[in-house]
C-alpha cells in the first residue's frame, strides 16, 4: 500500500427542509463513498437543512444546535462504524445570541478531531450570513487526523488567499472548502459562467500558490427563498477536487447529486514545491502592510 495516496469521497447533494431526510440521504452518500475505497469524506456546507441565510428570520436560529449536540453523535457513530476521517459542517449555537458556522472533524474512532468557524462571513442578497453568524474565533489551524493535517476553511474564505497561505504555513496536508454557492435565477448565462469560473479559478489558484491539493464540496439544485422575495438559489455544484499545480483530479456535474471518490497522491506537494519553491521566495520582510485594511 502506497501511504501517501489518500481515497477522498466527496458528497454533492441537494438540501430540503427535512433534516432528518437530509441526514438519511447524506450518510447514503457517505457509504457509497465508503463502499468505493474513501478513507476521508467530505460533506458541503450546512449539509443537515436548507441553505436559511436566504433571508433574515430569527426563527432560523432555531435550526442551530451545540457542539456536541444532535448532529455530532449521528456523524460521530457513522465516523466509527465506516471507520473514516469525516468532514461535517454544522449551524453552531455556543451561547446565547452567539452562533457560528461550524467545521466538525471526526476520527476514524467517532471522537470530535478538531473544529473550524468560519472566519469570513458575507453579506449579500439572497446570502445574509451576517445576520446568523458570528466571526469564527479559532483562527487558521489545520486539524491533525490520522490521515493527515486538513486545511478546513469554509466557502467564502475560499475567495481569501490569505486563510490559505496561513493553514499551508501553519502544516495544512490539503485544503478543503464545504461551500454552499450559486446563482441568482435571474442572471444570464454569460453572468453564471463568469461567477462560477471565477470561484474554480480563485480555489486553483490557492492549490498553485501553496503547492497543495484543494477539495472542494458544494450544494447543487435549486432551493426557493422560504421568505418569498427572491427567486431563491441554483446552487451550482461543481465540486472539484485538484492537486498541488491546479490540475483537476476530480469534476462533479453541476446538476447532480453525485458521491465521488478521487485519490490523492499527498507525496507530490513536496515534488512540486521542490521546482516550484513559492516558500522559499516569499519576502516576509515586505509584507507588514498586508495586516491593514487599505493603503
Amino acid at each position: 500500500m502506497n501511504d501517501s495516496v489518500l481515497k477522498v469521497g466527496l458528497v454533492q447533494q441537494n438540501c430540503s427542509p427535512h433534516r432528518e431526510e437530509n441526514i438519511a440521504k447524506t450518510i447514503q452518500g457517505i457509504e457509497a463513498c465508503v463502499a468505493q475505497g474513501a478513507e476521508l469524506v467530505t460533506l458541503q456546507e450546512l449539509h443537515t437543512n436548507i441553505y436559511f441565510c436566504q433571508a433574515e428570520d430569527v426563527n432560523q436560529f432555531d435550526l442551530a444546535e451545540a457542539i456536541p449536540g444532535p448532529s455530532t453523535e449521528e456523524f460521530s457513530e457513522v465516523a466509527r462504524r465506516l471507520r473514516i476521517v469525516l468532514v461535517t459542517s454544522l449551524f453552531e449555537k455556543r451561547a446565547p445570541g452567539i452562533y457560528h458556522n461550524t467545521a466538525v472533524v471526526f476520527e476514524k474512532d467517532g471522537s470530535i478531531a478538531g473544529t473550524y468557524r468560519k472566519m469570513h462571513i458575507p453579506d449579500d442578497p439572497a446570502f445574509y450570513e451576517k445576520f446568523y453568524f458570528t466571526p469564527g474565533d479559532l483562527g487558521f489551524q489545520p486539524i491533525q487526523t490520522s490521515v493527515g493535517k486538513l486545511g478546513v476553511l469554509v466557502c467564502w474564505d475560499q475567495w481569501y488567499p490569505e486563510a490559505a497561505r496561513l493553514m499551508a504555513m501553519a502544516g495544512a496536508e490539503l485544503l478543503i472548502y464545504p461551500t454552499a454557492i450559486g446563482y441568482d435565477p435571474l442572471d444570464d448565462q454569460s453572468e453564471k459562467d463568469r461567477q462560477r469560473n471565477a470561484w474554480i479559478i480563485s480555489q486553483r489558484a490557492h492549490a498553485v500558490a501553496n503547492g497543495l491539493p484543494v477539495v472542494s464540496i458544494n450544494r447543487v439544485g435549486h432551493e426557493p427563498d422560504f421568505a418569498g422575495i427572491t427567486q431563491g438559489i441554483d446552487f451550482w455544484g461543481h465540486s472539484f477536487v485538484c492537486g498541488p499545480q491546479g490540475e483537476y483530479l476530480l469534476q462533479a456535474s453541476g446538476d447532480k447529486e453525485e458521491n465521488l471518490v478521487v485519490e490523492i497522491d499527498k507525496k507530490r506537494t513536496e515534488d512540486v514545491r521542490r521546482i516550484w519553491p513559492f516558500f522559499r521566495d516569499r519576502r516576509i520582510d515586505a509584507y507588514q502592510d498586508l495586516t491593514k485594511r487599505y493603503l
